[in-house]
């Protein structure tokens, strides 16, 4: 059986490898490795016209929105605290069509900490722009526990409280629309999101790219090729 073909989004920033210095599309290698890893193909995502977010989705078998810049609070009609960090449009307007293209075709769907933070948005929700302890410090990964909540997708996958790779200061507020939290962290920040089935679509606050536990990207992965 052919491995399922996961899409994974990324930054379009500057960047300098060699003797060059020029626009790029960028993604820590710990992603496409982690997907590699669960059994799929990546393929990177870079920003696109929203408009082509529906033909993109149709070509894949999984979706991954991953991690990155504070989602601009105006997505989620809030004004912008000083300690929330630069816009990045054009990526939150294509990472937000590709969610609701995802949505809409029934295409798993797993959101790594902004990615998470985007599927609240996307449904409805809001997010608390800043919150302290969940970083270790500037550049550094933390690691804290989580706890699932029993019933839950994510409980049914990893059903013990985890030590989890962690780096971000804001975290979701209201949850959107159908969304119920799976997990949470002892301060009882919300760690995880999903939606009921029939859908797959699951969010985690934390880094799953920067550890060894497997578990919710394979269950991405399994969940594409079922599809």
């Amino acid at each position: 059986m052919p491995k399922p073909l996961i899409g994974v989004t990324t930054y379009l920033d500057q960047a300098r490898w060699g003797v060059w210095e020029l626009p790029a599309a960028l993604l820590p290698a710990a992603y496409p490795r982690l997907v590699q890893r669960s059994g799929g193909l990546p393929a990177m995502l870079p920003p696109d016209d929203p408009s082509v977010a529906a033909e993109t989705v149709a070509r894949l078998d999984g979706l991954v929105i991953a991690g990155g810049a504070d989602v601009e609070p105006v997505r989620y009609g809030a004004e912008p605290d000083p300690r929330t960090g630069p816009p990045a449009r054009a990526r939150d307007a294509w990472e937000l069509a590709l969610i609701g293209a995802a949505l809409d075709a029934g295409v798993p769907l797993l959101g790594i900490c902004r990615g998470m933070q985007l599927l609240n948005v996307a449904l409805g929700g809001t997010l608390v722009q800043h919150l302290d302890g969940h970083t270790e410090a500037v550049g550094v990964m933390g690691s804290h526990p989580v706890s699932p909540v029993p019933g839950t997708r994510y409980a049914a996958l990893v059903p013990e409280r985890t030590d989890v790779p962690t780096y971000h200061h804001q975290c979701v507020e209201v949850l959107g629309k159908n969304l119920v939290a799976s997990a949470h962290a002892a301060d009882g920040t919300v760690e995880a999101i999903e939606l009921p089935s029939p859908a797959w679509a699951l969010g985690v606050q934390w880094h799953p790219e920067m550890g060894e536990d497997l578990r919710v990207m394979r269950a991405l992965v399994a969940a594409a090729v079922r599809r």
